[in-house]
């Protein structure tokens, strides 16, 4: 499993996993809203961690930059 996520990315998800949680927290959402968004927000961190997500491999795409040499 090669690496695909570049830190810009990384950090977005973060931050979006983040702003769900709060709106969560804060009693914004909930219900059915609350639940997709949360396994999206866990599938976020996941991603995040691991520097891999899996939907960019069918379309051989990475946000890791590239060295110019």
């Amino acid at each position: 499993m090669k690496k695909n996520m570049g830190t810009a990315d990384r950090i977005i998800r973060i931050l979006l996993a983040v702003v769900v949680a709060v709106l969560y927290l804060t009693g914004q959402i909930s219900g059915s809203v609350a639940l997709v968004l949360g396994i999206i927000a866990v599938i976020f961190i996941i991603t995040s961690a691991i520097g891999f997500c899996p939907l960019y491999v069918p379309f051989k795409l990475s946000t890791i930059k590239k060295n110019r040499t």
